[in-house]
């Protein structure tokens, strides 16, 4: 088997002395979240997107989230303590974080952005990420990833928002 090509995540992670699972799957373009899962087998609930959005003080921010669901626009501002979020357009996100759409991860970007992590991962012993590239997952312990990234966990979902 040859030798894989260590992504930035990877790099990071090695040199931060954290332990993590590599999942490698077929894929030549974006698929989202549900389609990564079903390809590699992974728990949809432990299976987490990477979203990038700018407030309005022009700042980048990295959340994490559950492949499920939608990050609620409002709740994530606050927790960033910005007026206003909203997502970057996808023709800027190489450009803003060296990573591709798809193989987007909060490991390793360009800049450590502040990141928010969706409280549900602390429950998990393990979750699965982006591993920096189109076709490949890490699978990490959510509080390692968070205190790696320096993120905070917190609810940042709509459904959080109808109970």
């Amino acid at each position: 088997m040859g030798k894989e090509a260590k992504t930035n995540a990877m790099r990071m992670l090695d040199k931060a002395k954290i332990s993590y699972e590599v999942i490698q799957y077929e894929c030549d373009e974006f698929i989202d979240g549900l389609h990564t899962a079903e390809i590699t087998g992974a728990p949809v609930e432990q299976s987490f997107k990477t979203l990038v959005m700018q407030g309005k003080s022009k700042q980048y921010y990295v959340f994490v989230l559950p492949i499920a669901e939608e990050v609620q626009l409002k709740t994530a501002a606050k927790v960033v303590g910005e007026k206003s979020v909203e997502m970057i357009p996808v023709k800027d996100i190489t450009k803003v974080t060296g990573y591709v759409r798809g193989g987007c991860t909060p490991l390793g970007m360009k800049k450590q952005f502040p990141t928010v992590i969706h409280e549900s991962a602390r429950q998990y012993e393990k979750i699965y990420i982006s591993g920096g590239r189109i076709g490949m997952t890490i699978v990490v312990n959510p509080l390692q990833l968070a205190e790696l990234v320096r993120a905070e966990f917190a609810d940042i979902t709509e459904k959080d928002q109808n109970n």
